[in-house]
């Protein structure tokens, strides 16, 4: 029998069971799902709204332009702007070998800016060596920026194509979909940015073979050597043909295998969280994790202090995030009565807006 503390919290966790339907065992009950929570992974200044204040439909949203994959793309066209016209005018503080004034200009900016490095345009004054160091490094943070944010909206669209692919001999909804991209959401991200990458590489060594007239191995070993950004220099694009291409394929490379790298790494976190959750939820409860999961040190576990042990123990949350959520509750909590009311939400706000 639960404490009279704790029925406030269990009468919000637990919901009546259905009398109507079906017969139900009275001594189960059937939680409430949270229809709020799943909102809180949206950053603040994300969500966007339609004319009459309703959240959008997934779907629709799934076929508009991310604010945060316009807004990268925007920085990526004023970084190569302003550093394709600042290059062209110390271009002739530039050595190596050129093919045109403004192509090289752009091919320099974003050889620069991906850290790729070939060497064969080389600055070579104060002021060009000067504003190559700026260049680099607010490259370097707009290829994170670019990683972070529109790589990552562009792989979760090519995420829909494959799962639809995967389906394609029976009917899959839109909620079927979303569900089995949320199960596999960085399994399926691994997949679609490797199979990019391995487009990305073998298009890449046609492209040497047949314009710049490299041969395989030393095609696909400037494709490496570009793509890990190591550009040790001897082999690179020296056609105004093969500029041209570089701009756009150096960029996509780099910027793909960056992310693969990221996904990987977070397969890894998430298989490791996985593995943490099934062995939380298979061991046995002893006594010791009975002993800690009573928080208020009665001698009984209620729902809510199982629940919140087992979260603490898969990682989910901390001492320190009970404790913050814990002072919010009480601050809302206007009449001290251990639960929470439309008449304490109304006190909270106007004692927030008053004067």
């Amino acid at each position: 029998m639960a404490s009279d503390d704790e029925k406030p919290l269990l009468r919000d966790l637990l919901s009546p069971a259905s009398q109507n339907d079906q017969k139900i065992d009275p001594k189960r009950r059937r939680y409430r799902r949270c229809r709020s929570a799943p909102l809180a992974e949206f950053l603040p200044g994300e969500i966007s709204t339609n004319a009459d204040g309703s959240l959008p439909n997934p779907e629709s949203s799934l076929s508009n332009i991310n604010p945060s994959f316009r807004r990268v793309f925007i920085y990526l066209i004023l970084y190569l702007a302003i550093g394709a016209v600042c290059f062209y005018l110390v271009q002739d503080q530039i050595k190596g070998d050129k093919v045109d004034r403004v192509l090289d200009s752009l091919y320099f900016c974003i050889v620069t800016m991906t850290t790729v490095g070939y060497g064969d345009l080389v600055p070579n004054s104060v002021a060009s060596k000067l504003l190559a160091c700026a260049f680099v490094f607010s490259g370097m943070v707009l290829i994170g920026l670019m990683v972070s944010k529109g790589a990552d909206h562009l792989v979760e669209k090519q995420e829909i194509l494959l799962i639809k692919a995967l389906h394609m001999n029976r009917k899959t909804g839109s909620s079927e979909i979303q569900k089995e991209l949320e199960d596999n959401k960085v399994h399926y991200k691994c997949l679609v940015t490797m199979a990019l990458f391995v487009v990305l590489v073998v298009v890449g060594t046609l492209f040497l073979t047949q314009v710049e007239k490299l041969d395989w191995v030393d095609a696909f070993y400037c494709v490496c050597s570009t793509i890990t950004t190591l550009g040790y220099g001897d082999k690179s694009f020296s056609t105004k043909a093969g500029r041209v291409f570089a701009i756009f394929w150096i960029l996509t490379s780099t910027v793909c295998l960056a992310q693969f790298l990221c996904y990987i790494a977070e397969l890894n976190t998430e298989s490791r969280q996985k593995a943490l959750a099934k062995f939380v939820l298979t061991k046995r409860m002893t006594n010791v994790d009975l002993e800690a999961a009573d928080v208020d040190e009665n001698g009984i576990v209620g729902a809510a202090e199982f629940v919140i042990y087992k979260l603490k123990e898969m990682g989910k949350i901390n001492q320190e995030d009970i404790s913050l959520l814990l002072a919010e509750f009480e601050y809302l909590d206007v009449d001290q009565s251990g639960t929470l009311s439309t008449s304490d939400i109304g006190l909270a706000q106007s004692c927030q807006t008053g004067p």
